[in-house]
């Protein structure tokens, strides 16, 4: 038996279709759920984190940025995770953006993007390079979706605030990839999430399917001729994953699966569940992450292309209002004091108070609700500009003017991330001789940004967003 309550159809569901395999599929839910990271390549090599790494991890397979973590690590509690060196993410749904394979360059969708885990990792396989715009229907998990972009240090990124017609609206089929993962009902969640066990039931699986079948034909018109739209869920349910699928291929032929490589063998589609088997004549390109087989939780993936069509919108460049010069020079002169990071001062723009950077890839938005257009740098007071968290943890640590880099087991980390004001007293010697240096101060953690302080009075006091700040 397992040591979870789950739904009593679920169970009898997944016993009609797994047979034989059911008990195995059944034991799993006796097992705690593993914990995983996702190292961020842009500000760290995989290497290079293993050897700074105080955790037990283990490689991912299907994710060579990816490890389990094991024993008693508690890795969201760290210094280095404050730091966006990593991003806590469940190891199956790692296998997502591999999928979707983002190249530097492209311009990327991902249309259900908070609280950010796939986000973060196309960011990560971006580089930098060309465009990633993070949209969320929901105003809250979108702004949660900035917090963590922040602090990965993505800089060439959008997040919008719309439903997906509205961005089909405005943009058509503009985007190399579209990623759509599909609120689901979560059955691949069942051993991390009481709350999904409590809510399911045979007609939530039916409302998603519903749901889910409205949402993909809007992704797709965002997709251009030859681009990939990669749609998941973390769900078994056949209903809302080759069930939807099936529908939106017979109803656009435009689109065709793909049969990836992947770097290890995923189990396949599973029309037969439903009945559907004959209605397309192949189901490659569908992917099914079994938590039995090796997989921690439930993940389903299918990849598919744009053969032809789509709908063709002009797309400009994001409109930038240049900054008056006399002000740019002195925003210009702020920076160089700050780091030696390149930033082109035409691509700077200031909305209201707040000052951003706006990648040279950055699109039009027309009407749409555009939360973060860009990265964004600081804000403008009466008297100075205050630089934001997001500038600094998109910086490399070699290229900040001033800093105190403290190791992560310094006592002084934990009362910086607790948003302490840090005494003369709590330094060495050789730290002290920070506090000569008058304004902004980075605090890094073996070398990289963690957060701003203000030198004042032989103290530093704390600029770390509440936000960010370990309770």
């Amino acid at each position: 038996m397992s040591t979870i309550e789950l739904p009593s159809l679920f169970l009898e569901r997944m016993q009609g279709w797994l047979g034989s395999e059911f008990p195995d599929f059944l034991a799993v839910f006796n097992q705690p759920p593993q914990s995983g990271l996702r190292v961020n390549t842009m500000k760290i090599s995989v290497a290079d984190f293993l050897r700074l790494s105080p955790f037990d991890l283990r490689p991912i397979a299907w994710c060579p940025e990816g490890f389990f973590v094991g024993g008693d690590s508690r890795p969201g509690k760290h210094p280095y995770h404050a730091a966006g060196l990593y991003y806590l993410q469940e190891p199956s749904a790692m296998a997502v953006v591999d999928l979707l394979d983002p190249q530097p360059g492209e311009r990327v969708l991902d249309l259900a993007a908070a609280p950010g885990g796939k986000a973060t990792h196309i960011a990560a396989r971006l580089n930098g390079q060309g465009l990633l715009i993070a949209n969320d229907l929901h105003s809250q998990r979108a702004w949660d979706l900035v917090k963590n972009l922040e602090r990965w240090g993505a800089r060439n990124v959008m997040v919008t605030n719309e439903p997906p017609y509205r961005l089909a609206d405005q943009w058509g089929a503009f985007f190399d990839r579209v990623l759509l993962d599909a609120p689901c009902s979560g059955e691949g969640m069942f051993r991390r999430s009481l709350e999904a066990r409590l809510d399911w039931s045979p007609e939530i699986v039916r409302a998603c399917a519903v749901r889910q079948g409205g949402l993909l034909p809007q992704a797709a018109r965002l997709v251009r001729p030859g681009g990939r739209l990669v749609y998941s869920t973390c769900t078994f349910a056949p209903e809302e994953n080759e069930g939807v699928i099936g529908a939106f291929l017979k109803a656009h032929p435009e689109f065709e699966l793909v049969d990836v490589k992947t770097r290890v063998a995923f189990e396949r589609a599973h029309p037969e569940w439903i009945g559907i088997e004959t209605e397309l004549p192949s189901w490659s390109g569908l992917y099914r992450l079994m938590p039995h087989k090796g997989f921690p939780e439930g993940h389903f993936i299918a990849v598919l292309r744009r053969r032809s069509g789509g709908e063709w919108r002009e797309v400009r460049p994001f409109p930038i209002r240049l900054i008056p010069p006399a002000q740019r020079r002195e925003i210009q002169n702020w920076l160089a004091s700050l780091c030696t990071a390149d930033i082109d001062p035409l691509r700077l723009m200031l909305n209201g108070h707040r000052l951003y950077f706006l990648s040279p890839a950055a699109i039009d938005a027309g009407h749409l609700r555009v939360i973060l257009p860009g990265w964004f740098l600081g804000e403008i007071k009466k008297d100075r500009i205050e630089p934001s968290h997001a500038f600094l943890l998109a910086l490399q640590g070699e290229q900040i003017a001033f800093k105190l880099n403290i190791s992560a087991d310094h006592p002084a980390i934990l009362k910086y991330l607790s948003g302490e004001v840090l005494q003369e007293g709590w330094l060495s010697e050789n730290e002290r001789q920070v506090l000569a240096h008058k304004g902004w101060l980075a605090i890094c953690v073996d070398g990289y940004p963690l957060g701003w302080g203000r030198v004042v009075e032989k103290a530093i006091k704390n600029h770390l967003p509440k936000a960010h700040r370990f309770l």
